[in-house]
């Protein structure tokens, strides 16, 4: 007798209904409006910059032209490394590795990012936990459009949203070469862990742009 397909398993969620990836510290038990700044090439604050609904500073990414391509660290106001982001060289699914701090040990990994499907014409990424080594079913899922800065974020393969992201368009922005859109993370999601998400979005389309995908 043929064995029945078993189901996928719930993304994994604290008993307090968080999903706290980075840290509870990133979680608020409200609605989260975020704005985030995409700079020319800067050597001081990066080349994003994550602010509050009152314009202040939460995070901001180190520096393309301070670090290898395929290393990016997001940090807080302060500088202090949140989490490292490393691509895994020769991955045919373009998957990052997200670290704890500015990490690149196996035990400090958080979960990893990878591409869908290898041909994909749409945005389309599949988070997974690090204790997920099967990788048979997503934690989260990420679909939408890159190139229009309108994505959704998922709670696995559910149509549980946790995070909208938005193009904003502002003209002394334009003017000034800068690219903004606007993420609302739900209450209690951890806010990091969908910026981090949004940095290897970047990337990989930079990637495709670069390499002619």
């Amino acid at each position: 007798m043929a064995a029945s397909s078993s189901p996928a398993p719930a993304p994994l969620m604290s008993p307090s209904g968080l999903v706290a990836v980075v840290g509870p510290q990133f979680c608020a038990p409200y609605v989260v409006a975020l704005t985030v700044t995409k700079k020319a090439l800067s050597l001081s604050d990066g080349d994003f910059v994550v602010s509050d609904v009152n314009g202040g500073v939460l995070m901001k990414v180190q520096g393309r032209v301070l670090s290898l391509h395929s290393r990016r660290v997001l940090c807080d106001s302060a500088s202090s490394p949140i989490v490292s982001m490393r691509e895994k060289k020769l991955s045919m699914h373009h998957r990052w590795n997200v670290y704890r701090g500015d990490s690149s040990d196996h035990k400090d990994l958080l979960f990893t990012v990878k591409k869908s499907h290898m041909l994909q014409l749409k945005t389309e990424l599949d988070v997974f936990f690090a204790a997920n080594t099967a990788e048979q079913h997503c934690d989260f899922k990420v679909k939408g459009s890159w190139f229009e800065r309108s994505c959704t974020f998922y709670l696995g393969d559910t149509n549980t949203i946790i995070a909208l992201m938005s193009r904003q368009y502002e003209l002394k922005n334009v003017l000034l070469g800068k690219d903004t859109f606007g993420v609302t993370v739900y209450p209690n999601v951890d806010y990091a862990f969908v910026v981090a998400i949004i940095v290897i979005l970047d990337e990989i389309h930079r990637d495709r742009m670069e390499h002619g995908e």
